[in-house]
């Protein structure tokens, strides 16, 4: 067997393991964090975004409804605003009729030219009236003047507005649009006025035309349609587009006084209809505006709200999507550059071991060679004429020097297994996983130059293995540093005579590996600080305190616990506890 064959005579994993390789630890490390960012966006977003669009909504729907009381409040108070100029306007007429009385020159017996006279007076304080009428106790019309002289002498007794200005108390009395005896449409004011005892009635009719005109001129500004409806419904005034004169209306007001608003569907359009009742007769104005029109202004408010929302919300998801980012990627970077410090912290505490183990190792590798140097002399003087070469002519002189060549080739395997050992504990490799055996790791660390070393200091080796310990996923260099580094300091702790045990055990389902040794001891001050960088019990030069604090990053970081006890004067116990991957 050649000293390559030799090097490289290595178990193959069992089947059912794989070795994990740094490209896969790290393509996995890229995963992680590529979970945690998706993850950490997701809350952050649901924690920041979820709340704002909540509150936008809410303060949203407020901002709508305050606004929409505020359009009807408008729209109502224009209804108000024209009610009292219409009851104002109705007032005046009554005015204006009550002062026909109280004329130099009334008489209850007026003449034709008398009444073209009070007509005359009532069109110049308004062009809206069209005639007017002088009637007696009994509802007979006793004068007239106006466009239909025919109506002269007619008698109103049975007519619904005379019979109801006569029965109450009120003086006046103001009439819904009808036809009347004229067949057109008109309303008529009619006031009572008590003289020598007896009872007259002046009337006035008005042109519903010119009322409409005049609706007109005081609602000039408002966008929407203006109407007059009596308390049946029926148009009393109406603009031509929206219906016709005394037709029924579909729109049935909110309230049966005061004033109100709704909002209610008109050929296919939803609008807005403010309402407001007249005081001086029972007919309510309704003013109808679209919604766009009606709450343009809560448009306008919405639409400046969902855009600022839509900002935020941008503005929000940016901030939180790079700065998450950008958080994560320093992330990432410092566990790398923390991985790398661990491999190099790993890597120098080899090289300590070395250094320590390169005395020992000069004096093991001294031995086989002065046995070399020994047996080539030894073969040389058999061949030397000098020394009795002519014996090498002997019958059993090849044996002899097959003999000798055979020491020679035990003892340069020797020296090349120390060499190839101490290059192996030197070498810096990637953390890498494949399957192990803890008990193969921890022979493969005594045997040989520790163990002697052990044996000259009176230390005595005590292997308590369970040998029906399943394989697991270790890294193998790494994991052996920590037992080496175990076996060294339970050396160094033992003065004098001692024993150190290495146990291995399968417990609960995991892998124990305790370390035990007879030595000093530690007190419970030391035990707490033993895993801290940098700290040491040893004197100035020899040691760094970095060994322990590796050991335990090397066992967490592959999923084990590390267990220390220890009694001063009675030694120490360090139980390493690993999960197991997998079974052979």
């Amino acid at each position: 067997m050649t000293p390559s064959q030799h090097t490289s005579d290595k178990k193959p994993p069992p089947a059912g393991l794989q070795m994990q390789s740094p490209m896969v630890v790290a393509d996995e490390t890229a995963t992680y964090f590529r979970r945690l960012r998706h993850r950490l966006k997701a809350s952050l977003i649901f924690a920041f975004i979820v709340p704002l669009l909540i509150v936008s909504v809410y303060f949203h729907l407020q901002f709508n409804m305050t606004l929409k009381n505020s359009g009807k409040l408008h729209l109502i108070s224009l209804a108000e605003s024209l009610t009292n100029t219409i009851d104002l306007f109705l007032q005046e007429r009554v005015v204006n009729i009550f002062n026909l009385f109280h004329r130099a020159r009334f008489t209850v017996n007026p003449s034709q030219e008398d009444m073209n006279v009070c007509l005359q007076s009532l069109i110049e304080t308004s062009d809206s009236f069209i005639d007017v009428g002088f009637l007696d106790e009994s509802g007979k019309q006793i004068g007239y003047a106006g466009p239909f002289p025919y109506l002269h002498g007619q008698n109103y007794s049975k007519e619904p507005w005379f019979t109801t200005l006569m029965s109450q108390a009120k003086n006046y009395y103001i009439t819904d649009i009808y036809m009347g005896f004229r067949h057109k449409p008109h309303f008529t004011i009619a006031v009572r006025q008590r003289v020598d005892d007896q009872v007259y009635v002046m009337r006035a009719t008005v042109d519903p035309d010119k009322f409409y005109l005049f609706l007109r001129t005081i609602g000039r500004g408002i966008a929407g349609a203006i109407t007059l409806t009596n308390v049946g419904g029926f148009y009393q005034v109406v603009d031509p587009e929206q219906g016709q004169l005394l037709a029924q209306s579909n729109f049935n007001p909110p309230v049966a006084k005061g004033s109100g608003a709704v909002e209610m569907n008109y050929k296919g359009v939803t609008e807005l209809v403010a309402c407001s009742w007249l005081r001086e007769v029972p007919w309510v104005l309704s003013i109808h505006q679209p919604l766009n029109i009606a709450y343009a202004g809560m448009y306008q408010a919405r639409r400046v709200i969902i855009a600022i929302t839509v900002v935020m919300v941008l503005l929000i998801f940016t901030a939180i999507w790079l700065s998450t980012d950008r958080l994560l990627r320093r992330a990432e970077t410092s566990e790398k550059s923390r991985k790398e410090l661990q491999n190099q912290l790993f890597h120098a505490a080899k090289l300590m071991s070395v250094g320590e183990l390169a005395a020992g190792v000069a004096h093991e590798i001294n031995n086989p060679l002065a046995i070399i140097a020994s047996q080539v002399g030894v073969i040389k003087d058999l061949l030397d004429p000098e020394f009795g070469g002519s014996a090498c002519m002997e019958p059993d002189m090849p044996d002899k020097i097959r003999e000798e060549l055979g020491i020679i080739h035990d003892a340069v395997f020797r020296a090349s297994g120390i060499t190839h050992k101490l290059l192996k504990s030197a070498r810096k490799n990637e953390p890498q996983l494949a399957p192990c055996n803890v008990n193969d790791l921890l022979e493969d660390i005594v045997s040989g130059l520790v163990e002697k070393e052990f044996s000259v200091e009176n230390i005595e080796l005590v292997r308590n293995f369970d040998w029906k310990i399943p394989t697991i996923m270790l890294d193998a260099d790494q994991i052996r540093q920590v037992f080496q580094n175990f076996i060294n300091n339970a050396g160094d702790a033992i003065e004098g005579p001692g024993k150190i045990t290495m146990t291995t055990r399968l417990l609960e389902g995991k892998v124990q590996v305790i370390i035990a040794d007879t030595g000093k001891g530690m007190t419970s001050d030391v035990m707490e600080k033993i895993f801290l960088p940098f700290f040491t019990t040893k004197e100035v030069g020899s040691g760094t305190g970095l060994g322990l604090s590796i050991s335990l990053s090397i066992v967490e970081s592959m999923g084990g616990t590390i267990e220390v006890q220890s009694m001063p004067g009675a030694g120490s116990s360090f139980t390493v506890t690993l999960p197991v991957a997998g079974k052979e």
